[in-house]
């Protein structure tokens, strides 16, 4: 039985870890199907429906009178109702919004006047008449076609071709690398002094990191920037550079990487650390040798966590950097491709994978100490 219990417990485990995978990949699946879609197709339908035919009622005008030509007794405009680049099957056409269906591909429906009108199923017509084409305009089609699934890579052209990408590309590593560089440094000097040094107020000083973790990053961010902004004229700093903004998330970033470290370092086995001491080492010596090599996992957890924020922010960017095209990130860019309306939102999902793109390199070149790093300090030998 208790055999027979394990498997089932394993069982539902791995159910629930499939159904979770399964949630978190969909949306991303959805986007990237998004992304190489047409911009009039994502107006009208979920990205579902792009991977399957679907039928869609659609309006289509013929060739203005100025194209007939006579033959015989008639006049003939002919043309055809879809693009080169367009593959999809009418099956039902009308000549009236009222009954748009009334005719099946191929048929030849009946006009007033004795005119006639011919759609065949590849989308090519056939108007005729006794008497010539008059008016400015070509005779409204209504029809339905079957549509097979197309992508396209238009959006990620215009995205990659804006002017200025490859500058905000340039501009986002130079914030991201040093901002994610700088409070691991730091953070890991501070670790190793909380975990195993011992002077008065550590426990207040911990609690005090921890309290910081709860602090919105929106409540402090205009005090910050004036404080920055004051100490940069008493010392004749200008603003609205890079070391403001890598300031900025070192700020925003230590907590995290205090806490999180100080997990790891704690529980690292104080045996080696105590030999050590009694070979001569000193603290730094301890710290340099020891403890970072060993620390690897929590290194490099919080460097996913810190360069993924960092890359992807755009509201700190935007109070500690100019607009300028020196300085603009990839975030502020892509947002400018947009317009101040919203124009152009369709390249909306393919920005967004333009801007994974480093951070997913990032995260799967680091993820195996990914766990480790997360679960340290959880489990001591």
């Amino acid at each position: 039985m208790i055999a027979g219990q394990g498997r089932t417990g394993n069982g539902i485990v791995h159910v629930a870890v499939l159904v979770l995978v399964i949630l978190w990949v969909l949306p991303t699946f959805g986007l990237l199907v998004s992304s190489l879609r047409d911009k009039d197709l994502l107006a009208v339908s979920g990205w579902w429906t792009a991977l399957t035919t679907t039928e869609r009622n659609e309006v289509g005008r013929a060739n203005p009178p100025a194209d007939q030509v006579e033959e015989a007794d008639l006049f003939v405009l002919s043309g055809t109702l879809f693009d080169a680049d367009i593959h999809a099957t009418v099956t039902r056409f009308g000549v009236s919004i009222q009954q748009p269906e009334a005719f099946q591909a191929g048929d030849t429906a009946e006009l007033d006047d004795g005119r006639t009108v011919t759609i065949e199923a590849d989308g090519s017509y056939r108007l005729t008449s006794p008497d010539a084409f008059e008016g400015p305009r070509g005779q409204r089609l209504f029809y339905t076609a079957a549509f097979p699934p197309d992508f396209t890579l238009a959006n990620y052209e215009e995205v990659l071709t804006s002017e200025g990408i490859g500058q905000s590309f340039i501009n986002s590593l130079t914030v991201t690398i040093p901002a994610t560089i700088i409070p691991i440094l730091i953070a890991a000097f501070a670790a190793y002094a909380l975990a195993w040094m011992k002077f008065p107020g550590r426990a207040l000083l911990l609690a005090a990191v921890v309290g910081l973790l709860v602090v919105p990053l929106q409540m402090s961010l205009i005090p910050l920037l004036r404080l920055y902004n004051e100490i940069g004229l008493i010392f004749g700093v200008p603003a609205k550079t890079y070391a403001g903004i890598w300031l900025a998330h070192t700020a925003f970033g230590m907590p995290l990487a205090i806490y999180l470290l100080r997990n790891y370092i704690a529980g690292l086995p104080g045996e080696i650390m105590e030999s050590a001491r009694i070979d001569g080492a000193s603290d730094f010596d301890i710290f340099m040798r020891i403890i970072l090599p060993l620390s690897m996992p929590a290194l490099a957890a919080f460097a996913i966590f810190q360069f993924l924020w960092v890359w992807n922010d755009l509201l700190v960017a935007m109070v500690f950097l100019s607009n300028s095209n020196d300085q603009l990130v990839l975030t502020g860019r892509l947002r400018e491709l947009l317009g101040s309306r919203g124009g152009n939102w369709e390249i909306l999902t393919a920005s967004a994978f333009v801007s994974i793109i480093v951070p997913v390199a990032v995260f799967f070149s680091l993820q195996r100490f990914l766990v480790r790093g997360l679960l340290a300090g959880s489990v001591k030998g």
